[in-house]
């Protein structure tokens, strides 16, 4: 098959689960012998780069200049309008047997079914999570233009993918039918040959520190639990506009040296070893279209802590077995990261048997075999 991926943001340029979802399927197909490309901003332009590169078997089209996908913290509109008219003269110069078109940010999704009248070629749209009344939380009353664009990408195919059970959910509330749920996944065999970070900790968390991980509880909840366990370690791995509030807090609440700060760890296999050297992950996010970020924390023989909210699909595979779901409050935060210290060892066998279920070669072939079906 000839398969084309559309999504401005590349692997490894820009690290997100949607990225990485499409680079672990993408290279698994080429190896397939599939010829694999995929459409995104040019992250690799430099002055001496083509503007399409072979990437582990994906080939890499720059549709345009780099450009900064946010402003002011918030997806930049004006990234996602230019990325989709800069599009259409780059794809329909190729035909291809499946378009596969990531839902966010929506415009390009437009793009991808002009080309696909044009070309008569099947087009899916995969879906990472729905926002619907989120948008006006997230721009007030701007927030009307996402939540009706939005509603209109819902409608404008018959083939869509959701990476989880929620989120396929949350499209059937918007009158979508047959959605196909197809998971995110993790790379279980790369994570098993990851040897533990010399520097132990009793918690660990990983994400982009935005005001949607809710860190800040993890912090109070830490403050809590040092009432009981006085040397209680946390580690903090990630960057974002929420970091010097956060450190401030620390600060504020005495447990600065409870809590490390490590920051954005370009290589992810350092985020693996923290994870491995630490007895709990804890996940407050009240946002998570998938969460690949606790399935390879489940693989490391870790138990999850996370928030049970409307818009966090990550406690979709948290079972009391693997984890433990709780509400968003530094006391109940505390209460379920202090069950899971005491209840790892136990627990560690059933986490790695849930994270198995999810390998991306297990995925791969859930996919391959979906697009096989639409041509």
């Amino acid at each position: 098959m000839k398969i084309a991926y559309i999504y401005d943001a590349v692997y490894p340029w820009i690290k997100g689960g949607a990225e990485k979802r499409i680079y672990e399927i993408g290279k698994r197909l080429a190896d397939k012998g599939h010829e694999v490309h995929w459409y995104g901003i040019g992250w690799w332009f430099d002055g001496n780069n083509s503007r399409t590169i072979d990437h582990d078997g994906i080939i890499l089209h720059g549709v345009c200049e780099p450009m900064q996908l946010y402003v002011d913290g918030r997806r930049s509109i004006k990234e996602a309008i230019y990325f989709a008219e800069k599009l259409l003269p780059k794809l329909v110069k190729e035909r291809f047997d499946v378009i596969d078109c990531q839902e966010f940010p929506y415009f390009p999704c437009f793009t991808a079914k002009v080309h696909s009248l044009f070309r008569r070629t099947p087009l899916v749209i995969t879906w990472h999570e729905i926002w619907d009344k989120y948008w006006f939380e997230y721009l007030g009353k701007k927030g009307l233009f996402g939540w009706i664009v939005e509603r209109l990408t819902a409608k404008l195919i018959s083939k869509n993918i959701a990476v989880s059970e929620r989120t396929k959910k949350d499209l059937e509330s918007l009158g979508v039918k047959n959605v196909k749920v197809i998971h995110n996944g993790i790379d279980f065999k790369k994570i098993e040959s990851v040897k533990p970070s010399e520097e132990e900790s009793d918690i660990v968390f990983a994400g982009r520190l935005i005001k949607d991980k809710n860190v800040d509880v993890l912090i109070k909840a830490i403050s809590l639990i040092k009432r009981e366990i006085s040397d209680i370690k946390c580690i903090i791995i990630g960057d974002g506009p929420e970091k010097e509030k956060l450190m401030k807090l620390a600060k504020e609440l005495r447990v600065e040296n409870n809590v490390k700060f490590v920051g954005f760890l370009e290589n992810h296999d350092d985020v693996i070893a923290y994870m491995k050297s630490s007895k709990v992950f804890v996940l407050p996010s009240t946002r998570e279209g998938f969460g690949i970020v606790a399935l390879e924390a489940n693989a490391c023989g870790l138990p999850v802590v996370t928030v049970n909210h409307g818009r966090n699909a990550a406690c979709d595979f948290i079972n009391g077995e693997n984890g433990f779901v709780c509400e968003l409050s530094a006391e109940n935060l505390a209460e379920k990261i202090l069950i899971g210290l005491e209840m790892g060892k136990i627990v560690r066998r059933k986490c790695v048997e849930n994270a198995m279920k999810y390998d991306w070669n297990r995925i791969t072939e859930l996919i391959e075999s979906f697009y096989e079906g639409l041509i």
